[in-house]
């Protein structure tokens, strides 16, 4: 088949949707373009930029028929940064979309009819991100911070993001100028020179605690005092100052060691009255007050009274383990990293909460040898990476029977596909609610209810 369109045509299409990473979707005689910028029921003059023999991509030259719900990007780099797709459409024209986009996903590739709710959103969708991966790198001599652009490692440089704290804004700011008088001169990937390769920066929103973790390519910190010093006036509530060491070739954030520079090894927080310790490499929601939002949503379709015994895959480091476990007769969580279960277990314990169980391993094997073990579960909670759930723990929990399934995701798509399977295995969905972890971006979380009939 030929595409209907050539590279550098214009023409006048209307955009239909946007795609999963917020590109807009015009058809051209059913061939698809994707237009970033684009918003659905816009019409719009492009220019295609590239075809493929399934799809092209085409940009903007004038918008014909705007949408009521443009507005203005308020971020100055917007159009540039990977971080957010969708700060040019208002805050209602987002939650509508992303339930449009979950309604659709449920029909289209679960084909499950199964009311999905209004998704939760935030009063105030700015400066949510209690976390911020900054890399630092040079343009010529200068040394540049931000974030990169869209699907590139090319660093957009900036002093600002609407999306995270203050903190990490300071870091933006403050530390740039300061990078060769402390001894931090950036890393360039392209030359694989340089000390300083990125600044992650970690704050509690409850007890308002600050980590900072410099990653470096080598181990040697030249001028230790001076970026302590440097870091704590920038910084006034930092409690925690880490040095994480990744001397390899690779995209990949973190290395395998990790050195308390100054202060304690964890900061401090609590998600409703369960207290967590987050250390440097701690997976923890980067969204305090929705991941609140999303693990009540998860604890009322479980509707534990105290009797029930839960199981919980992808468990982490425990956060929705320990909150159910002030419900439930028992929990046991079983997770893939032999840290997260550690820092599972010393949770529970500093939260006193002796009805829980963590093992490591994979779901999908220690699942089934509890079950043998005579360890079963009234209600199995789940969840998983981007790409769902194993096949093998599907399968078992259609062998296993477990009354409900809660299952959380932060892929609509890949839970619309497990959730065909569970229906084919003796479920029923009852209920979805998306939750809006991530404003001024593509993503959504999902919870969904199922009970076996």
């Amino acid at each position: 088949m030929t595409a209907p369109v050539k590279k550098n045509d214009r023409l006048i299409v209307h955009i239909e949707d946007l795609t999963h990473d917020g590109a807009g979707v015009a058809k051209v005689d059913g061939y698809p373009l994707f237009i970033q910028g684009g918003l659905p029921n816009e019409s719009a003059e492009v220019h295609v930029v590239k075809t493929l023999k399934n799809y092209g991509f085409a940009k903007i030259v004038d918008i014909k028929e705007s949408s009521p719900d443009r507005v203005e990007a308020p971020c100055p780099i917007f159009d540039q940064c990977g971080g957010c797709q969708l700060q040019h459409l208002s805050y209602e024209g987002q939650l509508k979309w992303k339930q449009n986009m979950v309604e659709n996903v449920m029909k289209r590739i679960g084909k499950i009819d199964v009311p999905v709710l209004p998704v939760k959103g935030m009063q105030d969708p700015w400066h949510y991100r209690n976390k911020a991966q900054i890399p630092f790198g040079v343009d010529g001599d200068v040394p540049i911070a931000g974030f990169y652009k869209t699907k590139s490692h090319h660093i957009v440089d900036t002093n600002r993001c609407l999306i995270q704290g203050e903190e990490a804004d300071a870091i933006l700011m403050g530390l740039k100028p300061k990078l060769w008088s402390l001894g931090l001169t950036p890393y360039d990937e392209i030359s694989q020179r340089g000390i300083l390769r990125h600044v992650v920066v970690r704050k509690a929103r409850t007890t308002n605690e600050v980590m900072v973790v410099l990653v470096t390519k080598g181990r040697k910190l030249k001028e230790k005092e001076a970026i302590i010093k440097a870091i704590i006036e920038l910084i006034p509530n930092v409690k925690s100052i880490m040095h994480n060491i990744n001397s390899q070739d690779t995209n990949v954030i973190f290395g395998n060691d990790t050195l308390l520079l100054w202060g304690k090894e964890v900061i401090e927080d609590y998600i409703g009255d369960v207290r967590f310790e987050i250390s440097a490499r701690s997976f923890y929601q980067v969204n305090p007050i929705q991941t609140e939002v999303l693990y009540e949503q998860a604890l009322d379709y479980a509707a534990l009274t105290g009797k029930e015994t839960v199981i919980d895959a992808y468990c982490g480091i425990g956060t929705i383990s320990l909150f159910m476990a002030k419900k439930a007769k028992m929990v046991m969580g079983v997770e893939i990293v032999p840290q997260a279960i550690a820092d599972a277990k010393r949770n529970a314990e500093i939260n006193h909460l002796t009805n829980t169980f963590f093992e490591a391993g994979p779901a999908e094997e220690v699942i089934p040898r509890w079950y043998k073990e005579g360890k079963t579960a009234d209600v199995l909670m789940v969840d998983p990476p981007r790409k769902g759930c194993d096949e093998a723990l599907l399968t078992t929990i259609i062998e296993q029977k477990p009354r409900k399934v809660v299952y959380v995701s932060c892929n609509p798509a890949t839970l619309a596909r497990d959730l065909r399977i569970l229906e084919d295995g003796g479920y029923k969905t009852q209920q979805v609610q998306p939750v809006d972890m991530f404003p001024h971006t593509a993503h959504c979380e999902v919870v969904a209810w199922l009970e076996l009939v």
